[in-house]
């Protein structure tokens, strides 16, 4: 649980052109983070957008 009391075990990843890896966000929800990694990828550009679970083996 953070500080503020709220629990947010799902994480929006990005990955850029070189294989870096970045966490956009943290969500309470697993259709809440998937709803920002699919509003991110629509953009069109050429970066990768996935959602993790906290505690999840990165890909």
């Amino acid at each position: 649980m953070s500080e503020s009391g709220a629990v947010l075990p799902w994480l929006v990843i990005r990955q850029d052109d070189n294989g870096n890896h970045y966490r956009v966000g943290r969500y309470a929800t697993r259709d809440e983070a998937q709803k920002i990694a699919d509003s991110l990828d629509t953009r069109g550009n050429e970066q990768l957008y996935w959602v993790e679970h906290v505690g999840q083996p990165a890909s």
